[in-house]
């Protein structure tokens, strides 16, 4: 693995200022750029950590709060482990967060991550690649189709809601996607039923997306967060083989 520097950076949006971690090859020279999307409980050291884990493997990692207009990271006071006891307590401040950050308002901040990677000297010119968890998951695919000209490839784990009936759902925007995706689904995640796994197939499959999409036997929502009690090593290991095979493939 390569040595990783990671930094703490303030990205301008058009609703504030995000604060983010980015984290890059120590050497300085310039590296396909990975915007990552946090899960709803946010920047913290298990995320750092991931980044920091892709920097190795030669990209440059981009991981912003996106719940930045609510305060800087850590947004809510976590636990080091969070585990289900923990979680009511924890969600009664985080929802009110993540029903703040409309498709609209998320979509804004998307091209100011964007613009601020664009200009990035630890950043390569050209498309960049995301991956995304539990919500992030949605804001990968919604970024996908919002600026499919700046994406060349994009992931999303555990991740739910992605293909409801509701008019702004996620899934709506693949006639849009020109990027390459992959979803790895957890099959035991009441928020994402099979039958919103079949209709975003069908819908990907239907728009011409190249796409992969595989359900993680036995795995929960959440299963690649390991400071949770959803933790699952053998479904994280996978979705670090499958997130580094797409960028290979894709950079």
């Amino acid at each position: 693995m390569t040595s990783v520097q990671g930094t703490a950076v303030d990205i301008p949006t058009e609703d504030g200022i995000a604060d983010a971690y980015l984290a890059h090859p120590a050497d300085g020279e310039p590296r396909p750029a990975v915007l990552l999307y946090m899960d709803a409980f946010g920047l913290r050291p298990r995320l750092e950590s991931m980044a920091d884990r892709l920097a190795g493997a030669g990209y440059t990692v981009l991981v912003p709060n996106v719940f930045y207009r609510a305060g800087r990271a850590p947004v809510v006071d976590l636990p080091e482990f969070i585990d289900p006891a923990a979680r009511p307590e924890i969600f009664q401040s985080i929802m009110p967060m993540m029903r703040q950050l409309t498709p609209e308002a998320a979509m804004r901040d998307a091209g100011a991550y964007l613009r601020w990677l664009a200009d990035a000297p630890a950043a390569v010119d050209g498309p960049v690649a995301l991956t995304g968890y539990c919500m992030g998951a949605r804001l990968s695919l919604l970024t996908a189709g919002t600026y499919p000209d700046r994406v060349a490839a994009a992931a999303g784990f555990h991740g739910g809601r992605l293909a409801t009936e509701a008019p702004d759902s996620p899934h709506l925007v693949a006639e849009h996607v020109t990027a390459e995706l992959y979803f790895g689904h957890a099959d035991q995640d009441p928020s994402l039923p099979a039958e919103q796994i079949e209709r975003l197939e069908n819908t990907l499959t239907e728009a011409g997306v190249r796409h992969r999409c595989e359900v993680y036997a036995g795995a929960g929502h959440g299963y690649t967060q390991s400071d949770t009690s959803a933790y699952d090593r053998e479904a994280d290991e996978r979705h670090w083989a499958a997130l580094l095979d797409l960028l290979k493939r894709t950079f």
